[in-house]
């Protein structure tokens, strides 16, 4: 029977916890322009108005079917928490995403072959308790967190805004920004949900 990750069978109107590694766990992101390369391409796609190429031709345009929620940047990995309208939006996001990600990173290191591990995977939360606690785990993946600048944190906590980002769903299951960093800072409380949540972890 095929892992529950593998049957690529995702439905509309749900969450997702996705998760992308690198080949042989090797770095993906190696300096600061590298991680700004990688996020501008959710921009490209999820904001509100098509980008357009040099040619003045569209790319895929996903505003709509798909949000973003959260996000954590790793050196050899990444993290994204969410939503989808349509069935087929997840996959048309992370597989333009990865792709042209993919072609960047290797013509800069002249590099050959592939940067991420096989394909994304996503593991889906349907419980708004596990939709809190996978936030947290993604915003905690950095040891220094507060300090990390390539996560979703800053727009949390009102230090940062982007059309492309919608934070909204996730605060709003709570009263406030404030209850929602120290629910970021419960750590014990973390600890102890962390081994009922593994399941819905796309990397578990």
């Amino acid at each position: 029977m095929p892992g529950r990750n593998l049957e690529k069978i995702y439905i509309e109107d749900s969450y997702y916890h996705v998760y992308g590694r690198g080949h042989s766990k090797n770095a993906v992101f190696r300096d600061n322009n590298d991680y700004a390369v990688f996020l501008n391409l959710f921009k490209r796609y999820l904001s509100d108005k098509p980008a357009k190429d040099k040619q003045n031709r569209e790319y895929p345009w996903l505003h709509g079917e798909i949000e973003l929620l959260a996000f954590c940047l790793m050196s050899n990995h990444f993290h994204a928490l969410v939503y989808q309208t349509k069935p087929d939006a997840m996959t048309k996001l992370f597989k333009s995403v990865i792709i042209t990600y993919s072609m960047y990173f290797n013509k800069k290191y002249k590099l050959l072959g592939p940067v991420f591990q096989s394909r994304f995977k996503a593991s889906m939360i349907n419980r708004d308790d596990y939709l809190m606690h996978v936030s947290r785990y993604i915003h905690l993946n950095p040891k220094k967190y507060t300090a990390w600048r390539f996560s979703s944190l800053p727009y949390y906590y009102g230090q940062q805004s982007a059309e492309w980002l919608q934070p909204g769903k996730i605060l709003d299951l709570f009263n406030s920004q404030m209850e929602y960093k120290s629910f970021v800072e419960d750590y014990e409380d973390h600890k102890k949900m962390l081994a009922e949540i593994k399941p819905e972890l796309a990397n578990y």
